[in-house]
């Protein structure tokens, strides 16, 4: 068993991209509430090593866990799935 099977993986929703080589996902979770059965969704927010920038606000993206990168960033880019397709205002009106 390798190192890098071991570690956690998530998908996410780009956020945030206003820092220098990291970005803010948002990690959607649904279950069905233990009690009542209704299907709840929670989110939580982790910050992001993207080395090169390439990350835009609706991306979704894969991360995988590493080491503490810096005070909040344990999470690292592996790959973009799908690119947001950003409309510009001036053409949508």
């Amino acid at each position: 068993m390798s190192i890098a099977s071991s570690r956690k993986t998530l998908t996410g929703t780009v956020v945030s991209n206003k820092m220098d080589k990291t970005v803010v996902i948002r990690v959607d979770q649904r279950f069905a509430h233990p009690k009542f059965k209704k299907v709840v969704t929670t989110s939580k927010k982790f910050k992001v090593h993207d080395e090169k920038n390439e990350c835009q606000p609706g991306d979704l993206v894969s991360v995988c866990e590493t080491r503490p990168l810096s005070k909040e960033k344990r999470w690292r880019l592996l790959e973009i799935i799908k690119s947001a397709t950003l409309v510009d205002q001036d053409k949508a009106k």
